[in-house]
């Protein structure tokens, strides 16, 4: 699995939170309020939520014929995607530990109180995370998750479970 692999498609979610610095402009479509808003009252979000006061939505998938869609979203989203679509094959990807959360999330620049949130909030979605996902990958390295994801992806091509 790579960015190049035609059989897939990675969807690029909206968010209303601020860009972060150094944060590339293209890892979200940054909107305001009003135009995320606009765009889920049109029915434009194939799931959305509000998390940690933004709002963050994942656009209706256009990707195609023949390809895997792979959405990157929260718990919430997870569960209307669950809903939606019961075939759907949910991968719960975890830190390897809370410490190393915390630290990627202050190399990234938040600030502490996100942090202390952040991490309060993990270990209850991971709980339930855990009880709906098919699968389990810990993002040790991107290396390593990225086979992992890769081999799913591939079992699941298969038909095998």
């Amino acid at each position: 699995m790579s960015a190049a692999d035609p059989r897939l498609w990675l969807s690029r979610s909206w968010t209303t939170r601020p860009q972060r610095e150094g944060e590339p402009a293209d890892a979200y479509a940054f909107v305001d309020r009003p135009a995320f808003e606009a765009k889920a009252a049109a029915g434009g979000f194939f799931e959305w939520a509000e998390y940690l006061g933004n709002l963050y939505g994942t656009p209706v998938p256009d990707p195609g014929t023949d390809r895997d869609v792979l959405l990157e979203i929260d718990l919430q989203g997870a569960r209307q995607v669950r809903s939606l679509r019961p075939d759907a094959t949910l991968i719960l990807l975890l830190p390897p530990s809370p410490d190393i959360q915390a630290d990627r999330l202050r190399t990234r620049g938040d600030d502490e109180a996100h942090v202390v949130r952040r991490l309060a909030e993990g270990a209850a979605e991971e709980r339930e995370g855990r009880a709906i996902a098919d699968y389990v990958v810990v993002n040790d390295t991107i290396a390593q998750a990225t086979a992992e994801l890769a081999s799913i992806l591939d079992l699941r091509r298969s038909g095998a479970s």
